[in-house]
């Protein structure tokens, strides 16, 4: 009799759970097959380190393979799946299509970024939900300080020291925390960079900063960020987005070459593809995370509405405290469907929040005790070691380190700004020269709001079977090599002579493009018309979209 097999689609907090107790659950007795894009969990809470080079990124990433030793890896992303036939319908990292069948489905597939209606923001902002992204932002923001320092012109030194984050949220306040101290390393260590003052700020049209977390922790970083000189705004947010700036909703103008997008995450939009009921992008499930009337079916962490048993009504928030738990409840649930134990409801019991500001501060209130300072940093990083699941020697030796020697700020050009589009489904991935590149978010799968598949890109594999024709927005058809940004935008540079010029070939469309950026003329790929407002790409630009009309307000989960 052949063995049960269990399909886990996601690695991120919630599937690495589920993946690990059913592994120890199983002892053998099931087929455990975890698909995910790339072969490691990512421990999301660090990576501000790593975009401020505390951290090495390896450090951040656990094997999965290493660390799951009885669980089939599968690398992939999932394209659709078909309920009735029980499939999970994925493409491979070299673009070979696979399909895997089950007897019980885990969707854990996480989040992506959150995109608001604001104009040039698609274009010129970057997000900071990837190893990709974090990467990017340590290479740019070093070598904006690096080109300030080589320029004699006042207002363009002071654009290029000048970085913004909108988001005051957990990420955004840690990026900006850790950014302004980064910042102020390279400049004080540096006799030619004397007289600049590099200067961060953080938006958010909160009334305060952290503002799902106690007032008490919302006090204490604002007062360690606005001490170390980060301008808190809060209030505010950015109404235009453009290459030489951006507009804040105050009506000031400022001057920058760098806008990190931390405003919040919203649900992998597969999870809206398969047209199950839904709260707010995500999957209505039950308290033992079991989609109803699909018994075979379970769902957690951020791609899952879980019913909270301790606030009839609502239902859990979108954190990976939350997800971690989750997946190892679904994993029980999941072998009690095959009489392995008994049902549990997911119940949770707040343990506090921590949140690193960079050095030696933190805020923190563990088991409900608000703490600061010194204290707080131990506390930060004692719960990040005990959380992780691997790394545990090497993030603490990178600790020690950094407290004793001066970070080495270098560009190591490994990422583009290009690589990592703000509006992708993949943060996790980063485009590759001569490949296609991920397709917008609100596209995977079919998924995103209606609004978003009227007026957004083709997309890719909708229920239909066939891509979307004819849409308005003058986006590229699949496997475009494009997508980059347009040039001069605050979020990198020009993307002038990058890898990746060479046009794809064998595309689906009509007549061969001419005068490609790579020299020779494309084989039969679709001719793209940019929007009247904009102009055609030239040489210098890499081919792509140049400005997203399309994009709707996506609901704040």
């Amino acid at each position: 009799m052949s063995r049960p097999r269990i399909v886990i689609v996601g690695a991120g907090f919630a599937g690495y759970r589920t993946a690990q107790t059913l592994s120890r659950l199983a002892r053998g007795r099931a087929e455990i097959v975890l698909l995910n894009p790339t072969d490691y969990f990512l421990y999301l809470p660090l990576l501000p380190q790593v975009a401020a080079g505390i951290l090495e990124p390896r450090r951040v990433t656990v094997s999965l393979s290493g660390t799951l030793p009885h669980v089939k890896l599968v690398l992939g992303e999932s394209d659709r799946i078909d309920l009735d036939a029980r499939q999970v319908h994925y493409t491979g990292p070299e673009g070979e299509g696979g399909t895997l069948d089950y007897d019980r489905l885990v969707l854990a597939a996480g989040s992506v970024n959150k995109l608001l209606p604001i104009p040039g923001v698609a274009e010129h902002a970057h997000g900071f939900r990837g190893l990709p992204e974090a990467l990017y932002l340590r290479d740019h923001v070093t070598r904006q300080v690096e080109l300030a320092a080589a320029t004699d012109d006042p207002e363009r030194c002071a654009a290029r020291c000048t970085f913004v984050v909108v988001g005051a949220g957990y990420t955004g306040t840690e990026v900006a925390a850790h950014g302004q101290l980064f910042t102020d390393a390279q400049v004080a260590r540096h006799p030619m960079r004397t007289g600049m003052r590099p200067r961060w700020l953080l938006l958010d049209i909160a009334d305060r900063v952290l503002p799902e977390l106690d007032e008490r922790l919302s006090r204490t970083a604002d007062t360690v960020l606005r001490e170390r000189g980060v301008d808190v705004r809060m209030g505010t947010s950015v109404k235009e987005a453009t290459h030489d700036g951006v507009l804040l909703t105050d009506g000031e103008s400022v001057d920058t070459h760098t806008l990190v997008w931390c405003v919040g995450v919203r649900p992998d939009p597969l999870a809206e593809s398969l047209g199950l009921p839904m709260e707010r992008g995500r999957l209505l499930v039950d308290p033992h995370l079991q989609v109803p009337d699909r018994p075979e079916v379970f769902a957690c962490g951020d791609a899952a509405a879980v019913p909270d048993l301790e606030k009839p009504g609502s239902y859990t928030p979108m954190t990976a405290q939350h997800a971690w738990r989750q997946g190892k409840v679904c994993a029980h649930n999941v072998a009690a469907s095959f009489g392995d134990g008994e049902r549990r409801a997911y119940r949770h019991k707040d343990m506090g929040f921590v949140v690193d500001l960079g050095g030696v501060k933190a805020a923190a209130n563990p088991l409900g005790v608000n703490l600061s300072g010194v204290v707080a940093g131990a506390v930060t990083r004692g719960y990040h070691l005990a959380a992780m699941p691997g790394n545990r020697v090497r993030v603490a030796a990178d600790w020690l380190l950094d407290a004793v020697l001066p970070r080495q700020a270098v560009q190591l050009g490994l990422v583009r700004s290009w690589s990592v589009p703000l509006d992708t489904a993949s943060p996790e991935l980063a485009r590759v020269p001569g490949k296609p590149g991920p397709e917008p978010a609100g596209n995977r799968a079919g998924g995103g709001s209606a609004e978003d598949r009227k007026g957004g890109a083709p997309a890719k594999k909708q229920p239909g079977g066939e891509p979307a024709k004819n849409q308005p927005g003058g986006e590229p058809a699949k496997k475009q090599p494009g997508g980059a940004p347009a040039k001069k935008q605050p979020g990198g540079e020009p993307a002038k002579n990058q890898p990746g010029g060479e046009p794809a070939k064998k595309q689906p469309g009509g007549e061969p493009a001419k005068k490609q950026p790579g020299g020779e003329p494309a084989k039969s790929q679709p001719v793209v018309t940019p929007p009247p407002d904009q102009p055609p790409p030239g040489p210098d630009v890499a081919p792509g979209p140049v400005k997203r009309t399309d994009r709707t307000t996506e609901g704040d989960s």
